[in-house]
């Protein structure tokens, strides 16, 4: 305990250095899909030949997973989970796909996810710019993908669920290159126009002292909502958290009881129109009590308006960041965790 107590105490500050901003990943998006589509190549697995899939992946190159799982929801046959931990479910087994995604390559439970996935035999693909993941791909002959370096994890979006696509829409014969190419054309007309929006949803909530975000989204667009509260924290260092209708119209609407230091953002589909008027009657209520509350309503649920919404909002938590005067680039508290957890493996092997 004491030498646990004392890695707690020793000051250190770890860095990683990123050759490419943020804003100049935004305004150059358009090459992370002309990667993808320059360096994918098939596979040639099809989904009848697996009971299940398993995505892996933390942080930046996990919510691709988790926005691919929930795009695929009424689309894959079989069952996909996400993981972001250090283990895999139980029932992995030899028909079993696990596709894991590591930016660096030496995300340690990535890693250990490669493990137990060679031990049970499952079938294996990494998506890795390198490192250990792409070391083990190369020594276990098992199928790899590159990704472009410079970025920091958390702006490859671009990157890594355009590969999913590509993979699991392979598995399903569905290939899903002209969608990417279709996507890539819309961003190269539209960027001005959603940077345009962005400036404005920024504009909306720049004035308000409160540094809390609650985005309350449908099922649909839950992981995008995720996707947004990831970038508020690392970038712009503001607290973001997720609510997703229905399930909280049962709960936590009861705790909306008066003027509350949030900011709430509305991120919806027009799919199910039970689930929009639980939205209309949730947007009145809060503004009734003077909340602050930004209606973001999606009329279509595609690969398209997921990209399309996530670009804007990243536009937006770089503003927040700028004007709070956050260190867009680093995260010193990441840094000092895998410095602890690096030492205390040393400790640990004393």
């Amino acid at each position: 305990m004491k030498r646990l107590l004392s890695l707690f105490l020793r000051p250190q500050r770890y860095y990683e250095i990123y050759m490419i901003t943020h804003e100049s990943s935004l305004e150059n998006f358009t090459e992370q899909f002309d990667y993808v589509l320059e360096n994918y190549s098939g596979h040639g697995l099809e989904v009848n030949n697996y009971n299940n899939i398993v995505l892996g992946g933390l942080g930046g190159s996990g919510i691709g997973a988790v926005i691919i799982k929930n795009w695929l929801f009424d689309k894959c046959p079989i069952p996909i989970e996400t993981v972001a931990d250090y283990h895999l479910p139980t029932f992995i087994s030899a028909k079993t796909l696990v596709v894991l995604n590591s930016y660096s390559g030496n995300t340690e439970e990535t890693i250990s996810l490669f493990h137990e996935a060679k031990e049970k035999g499952c079938h294996i693909i990494v998506i890795a710019g390198g490192g250990t993941m792409k070391a083990l791909a190369e020594a276990n002959n098992v199928k790899h993908y590159g990704l472009k370096g410079g970025f920091q994890p958390r702006m490859t979006i671009g990157l890594g669920l355009s590969y999913l696509a590509l993979i699991l829409g392979e598995l399903m014969g569905d290939d899903q290159r002209a969608e990417l190419q279709s996507i890539r054309a819309y961003f190269e007309a539209e960027m001005p126009r959603m940077q345009e929006s962005a400036q404005r949803i920024f504009d909306f909530f720049k004035s308000t002292p409160t540094k809390k975000f609650v985005i309350v989204a449908d099922r649909q667009f839950a992981p995008v909502a995720v996707r947004f509260t990831q970038q508020l924290q690392e970038n712009a260092k503001l607290e973001g958290f997720v609510s997703v209708l229905p399930e909280a119209n049962h709960n936590m609407i009861e705790s909306y009881t008066q003027k509350l230091d949030t900011n709430y953002v509305m991120l919806y589909s027009t799919l199910n129109p039970r689930v929009e008027a639980r939205f209309d009657f949730l947007i009145s209520h809060l503004e009734l009590e003077n909340n602050k509350v930004f209606p973001l309503q999606v009329p279509e649920f595609t690969l398209q308006s997921m990209f399309d919404i996530i670009y804007r909002l990243d536009w937006v938590s770089i503003h927040l960041a700028n004007e709070l005067g956050a260190d867009l680039m680093n995260v010193p508290i990441i840094m000092n965790l895998k410095g602890f957890l690096s030492d205390l493996e040393l400790v640990d092997g004393e």
